[in-house]
C-alpha cells in the first residue's frame, strides 16, 4: 500500500470548484464512487446517479463523481464546463470533483487505492471505461465494483443493504 494513503479517508481530492479536501469528510457514509464523462454514450447514467443520490442522501449515502478524459476524450471540458453541463442537463447535486486519470502513470491516488483494495471477485484491473462504479461501506471498505454499463438502479438494493447494515469496526 502506498504510505501516503493508509485508508480511503486519508486521500486528498480536489472539488470541481478547486478546493482541496480529504475523503474523511465522507467518513460514516455509504459511497458510490464513479468516473464520469459528459460526451459518452453512458452519460445518461448521470440521471440514475442523481436519482439514487436524492433517494438515499438523507440516510447517509453519497455519490462522488470524478470526471475523466482518458476514454476517447469524452470529457474534454474544463471543470466549470463539466459542472455547468451536469447541473443544466441532469440537475446533478451530488459532489463532483476535478478531472483525474483513473489508469496509467498519472492515476489519481483514489483510483489506485480503489483498484488495489477491491475484493475478489470484483477486482478486475484497470478501469475499462467511463461510469465504472465502486460501492464503499460506512467504514471505508470497498464492497464491490460494477462495470461501466451497470445502471445505477441495478445497484440500489446493494446500497439499501449497506445503509441498513449495522456499522462494523473492520478498518478504514
Amino acid at each position: 500500500m502506498n504510505p501516503e494513503t493508509k485508508g480511503i479517508y486519508e486521500i486528498k481530492v480536489r472539488t470541481i470548484t478547486g478546493e482541496t479536501t480529504m475523503l474523511a469528510s465522507y467518513r460514516g457514509q455509504v459511497l458510490l464512487i464513479v468516473n464520469t464523462a459528459s460526451a459518452c454514450g453512458l452519460t445518461p447514467h448521470y440521471a440514475g446517479l442523481q436519482h439514487v443520490y436524492s433517494e438515499y442522501k438523507d440516510q447517509g449515502f453519497s455519490v462522488l463523481g470524478f470526471p475523466c478524459n482518458q476514454f476517447a476524450e469524452q470529457e474534454p471540458g474544463t471543470e466549470a464546463e463539466i459542472k455547468a453541463f451536469c447541473e443544466t442537463n441532469y440537475q446533478v447535486t451530488f459532489p463532483l470533483f476535478a478531472k483525474i486519470d483513473v489508469n496509467g502513470e498519472q492515476t489519481h491516488p483514489l483510483y489506485r487505492y480503489l483498484r488495489e483494495h477491491t475484493p475478489d471477485p470484483y477486482d478486475t484491473g484497470d478501469i475499462e471505461w467511463n461510469f465504472v462504479k465502486f460501492l464503499v461501506d460506512r467504514e471505508g471498505a470497498i464492497v464491490k465494483r460494477y462495470g461501466a454499463r451497470t445502471e445505477p438502479a441495478e445497484i440500489e438494493s446493494d446500497i439499501r443493504d449497506l445503509l441498513t447494515r449495522p456499522a462494523a469496526n473492520h478498518g478504514a
